[in-house]
């Protein structure tokens, strides 16, 4: 199931297996962690070792987007579905309901968190939220944040804070989180739930152009992620391809 990417390990699954995974994580009683890479990850990956170990060290880590698949046929790694956080993400929110799993969010801004929040409890009368905190915190109210995750005996820890910062954080803290079966990095997706950045059009995503509408919407923030940032996905993946050929 995990395959070799390049210098990165990559769990290899359709969509219902991975949804299967998850809600076999929710059904144990260790805390697991749930990665997703796309183009920029890999990026990233690149300069930062210590992000990279923590990609390498995750029990799932899924494949998100279209340069990953581009880069797929380099590093000879078939991918059978897009298991972009975006989708997958709601749908194990909608798992965590199912089972009475308790959830808190954390990341994006205050506004943007408790809206996230409001819109959850709109969409599922019988979610249950326990506790919520903005992605902006100091060292200090980092201990809060664990103390409250663990009074309020969290199931599902959903972590917006961009990468690499959240699957940094959640590295560091997984271990000290007592209730916590799944702890998931995911980018955007506060946002996303929040209504504060709206989603392409379905045949965009099903044509994996769901990146060209996010550079349509955010053309200041995204430019370099989406056009330099999909060049230098190409370079990384063509050096490291040449390396291994050496």
């Amino acid at each position: 199931m995990r395959k070799s990417y390049f210098n990165i390990f990559l769990d290899v699954v359709n969509k219902d297996d991975a949804l299967k995974i998850c809600s076999d994580v929710l059904s144990g009683i260790t805390c697991k962690s749930i990665f997703f890479v796309n183009a920029h990850c890999f990026n990233v990956a690149q300069i930062n070792a210590e992000y990279r170990n923590a990609l390498n060290k995750s029990d799932f880590i899924f494949n998100d987007g279209i340069g990953i698949k581009i880069g797929s046929y380099l590093a000879n790694v078939h991918f059978k579905d897009n298991l972009n956080g975006t989708d997958l993400i709601p749908e194990i929110i909608q798992s965590g309901v199912k089972k009475n799993k308790r959830i808190y969010l954390v990341g994006s801004s205050e506004g943007a968190v408790q809206r996230a929040k409001l819109n959850l409890e709109k969409q599922y009368h019988n979610i249950n939220i326990v506790g919520t905190w903005n992605g902006f915190f100091s060292t200090v109210e980092e201990e809060q944040i664990i103390s409250d995750i663990n009074f309020n005996k969290a199931d599902i820890l959903i972590v917006g804070m961009g990468v690499p910062m959240q699957e940094l954080w959640i590295s560091k803290i997984r271990n000290r989180l007592t209730n916590v079966q799944m702890c998931i990095a995911g980018g955007a997706i506060i946002d996303f739930i929040a209504g504060d950045i709206k989603r392409a059009p379905l045949w965009m995503r099903k044509l994996n152009m769901e990146w060209i509408y996010r550079l349509y919407l955010e053309p200041r923030r995204m430019w370099k992620r989406y056009l330099i940032g999909n060049f230098l996905f190409l370079l990384n993946a063509g050096k490291l391809l040449f390396k291994k050929l050496l």
